[in-house]
């Protein structure tokens, strides 16, 4: 197969490379098999292989994927391949993105525990069966990967958007029982670049690879803050 790969930083280009097509073959296959037999200095980023899941995706025929997850024979077309970095992102090198602006977002929107005892206190019960708790685990399998940040056209359009995995991670920590600080929560994302910028586009749950429901976060967000607001207005 002709696979397109993205070559330099953001004004670079890209190469065109061929690959062979193997039994069971993944789009990180073919950049490993790019990278060890065609072009020692291609540069990309993985650590799904040895326990970290998500740090392999790029864009697949201009869409966000994990590589090590699509398997060519879904995604070829015409027996073409485009592999290019994730968009959104800084591109350090080919398909390496800088990550720091994901996870700068992720802790402007305060998705930090704050605690509400100490270590020396007793361990507080939580019903696994409420509605917080159920809201909380609705979201607590993201692993940061980038891909709906990478998907979302707000992100795009607005660099100041805390975007879809910061917000909600924010949700998560909000829902959390044992968080003690939901007001600030609420005021570092209903500012600017907070989830009222959220158009309701709805890509980031489109392309989560673990079907989680980066929107109806949002849309929480939303509600809570506005309730907030209503609040202090009485």
């Amino acid at each position: 197969m002709k696979v397109s790969v993205w070559r330099g930083d953001e004004s670079g280009g890209f190469e065109t490379f061929t690959v062979p097509t193997q039994e069971s073959q993944t789009v990180l296959d073919v950049v490993a098999w790019i990278q060890q037999n065609q072009d020692y200095s291609l540069t990309y980023r993985y650590a799904c292989r040895v326990g970290m899941c998500g740090s392999c995706a790029m864009m697949v025929n201009g869409k966000p994927r994990w590589t090590c997850r699509t398997h060519i024979n879904k995604v070829v077309v015409d027996n073409k391949l485009e592999i290019a970095p994730l968009r959104n992102l800084p591109v350090i090198k080919d398909l390496a993105t800088d990550m720091d602006v994901f996870f700068d977002k992720w802790i402007a929107a305060e998705g930090l525990h704050h605690p509400s005892s100490t270590r020396d206190d007793p361990i507080e019960m939580i019903d696994p069966e409420s509605p917080n708790r159920q809201q909380a685990n609705a979201g607590i399998e993201c692993i940061n990967c980038a891909v709906c940040y990478s998907s979302c056209d707000t992100v795009n359009n607005n660099p100041d958007y805390l975007g879809p995995a910061a917000l909600q991670r924010a949700w998560t920590v909000y829902n959390d029982a044992k968080d003690n600080d939901k007001d600030k929560i609420l005021k570092s994302v209903s500012g600017s670049g907070g989830c009222h910028n959220c158009h309701t586009q709805g890509s980031c749950s489109l392309y989560c690879p673990n079907e989680l429901k980066p929107m109806e976060a949002i849309a929480g967000l939303k509600r809570a803050s506005i309730m907030s607001l209503l609040k202090r207005g009485k």
